[in-house]
């Protein structure tokens, strides 16, 4: 509009108006787009979410293993399903620490107990490998790990992992007996025989060791030689049977040679007891061997030292006396046995003296 007067005009400007609801729905926009873009958000993180648990889930059952936790006020039990999968239970079974104790061997059950609360005073952790009974009857090695969580410098949970380790044990065992085993008898072999026999006379009570034997096969060389090393092994797996049964459950026998075994007699230090169960092995190797068509009659030789009453009777001491005892045993025709004396020590010395060469 034009307004015109003696001196001026000037034209009103009309203002556009733009309508109220403009404002008002670009928000509604803005806002929709923020909610999309948060769902979106929301939406990728629970996809993430779902592939670790998917990840996790997959990799704990490969490796067989799960996590666990344990309120100390209330001793409430969380387990994810790795643990319910390893003690056999049901997933999702409500579970309290007597059920899962009741599962555990008592060596175990003892060994965890202590190292559980030694760590809980200490506020620290622990490792510990522990043999269980699962639910279904299952013997299975568990490897078991914790950390105990403090507040104010008082234990409040524990937390930790369990894996299920019964093949590596097995693994390892094999191994173990494989080192430690004869291949052709399955006896202990002459290694761990050592072992055995070091161990005993350094132990606490070394008493428990009645006598070491040496047992040396009479007529095997000529049965090796006439029929074969076929025959000559199958009459060591045989024999190497015999005395394992005819010896006493804590007995030791081991092959430490090619026809040549070694008893570790447990028990009191009784000369008659001993005798009486080298009697025995000697009567258990007498009967008929039979390979194939034939039939071969061995007997065997043994030598026997008695420990010392006073401790600290060395191996090699020992060894060397029940060898003495063995030589006589044979020289005096064999198939028998004969228990070391300070009379046998002086012959081993004067054969010993005959067979050094002069030197002049």
């Amino acid at each position: 509009m034009r307004v015109s007067g003696r001196e001026h005009s000037f034209e009103l400007q009309t203002p556009v108006l733009q309508p109220d609801c403009v404002r008002p729905l670009e928000a509604d926009r803005n806002f929709a787009a923020l909610i999309a873009d948060q769902a979106r958000i929301i939406q990728e993180q629970t996809a993430y979410i779902a592939r670790y648990k998917k990840m996790y889930d997959r990799s704990s059952a490969l490796a067989k293993i799960g996590v666990w936790e344990c309120d100390l006020a209330t001793e409430a039990l969380t387990w994810t399903d790795g643990v319910y999968d390893i003690f056999e239970l049901p997933r999702g079974l409500h579970i309290s620490r007597a059920l899962t104790l009741d599962l555990y061997h008592e060596a175990s059950r003892i060994a965890m107990s202590a190292l559980r609360q030694k760590a809980i005073e200490a506020c620290g952790s622990f490792q510990l490998d522990i043999r269980i009974r699962t639910a279904k009857g299952s013997d299975r090695w568990v490897r078991l790990s914790a950390d105990i969580e403090c507040e104010d410098g008082r234990a409040v949970r524990i937390f930790g992992l369990k894996q299920d380790i019964t093949q590596e044990k097995e693994a390892t065992d094999r191994m173990r007996v494989l080192a430690e085993s004869d291949s052709l008898t399955g006896l202990a072999n002459r290694s761990l025989f050592e072992v055995k026999l070091d161990r005993s006379l350094n132990a606490q009570h070394p008493s428990s060791l009645a006598a070491l034997v040496l047992v040396d096969l009479d007529g095997f060389k000529q049965i090796n030689d006439t029929y074969g090393h076929a025959a000559g092994d199958e009459c060591l797996r045989q024999v190497s049977a015999r005395i394992a049964r005819a010896c006493g459950r804590d007995d030791v026998v081991a092959r430490i040679g090619g026809d040549e075994f070694a008893i570790l007699v447990s028990g009191a230090r009784n000369r008659a007891r001993v005798e009486a169960r080298v009697a025995l092995v000697l009567a258990a190797i007498r009967p008929p061997i039979l390979w194939q068509a034939q039939t071969f009659v061995i007997g065997a030789s043994f030598g026997i030292a008695i420990p010392n009453a006073v401790p600290g009777t060395k191996a090699s001491t020992l060894f060397n006396e029940a060898d003495v005892a063995l030589y006589a045993a044979k020289h005096g025709g064999g198939h028998s046995f004969r228990i070391f004396d300070t009379d046998m020590a002086a012959d081993a010395r004067v054969r010993r003296s005959a067979l050094t060469p002069a030197i002049g």
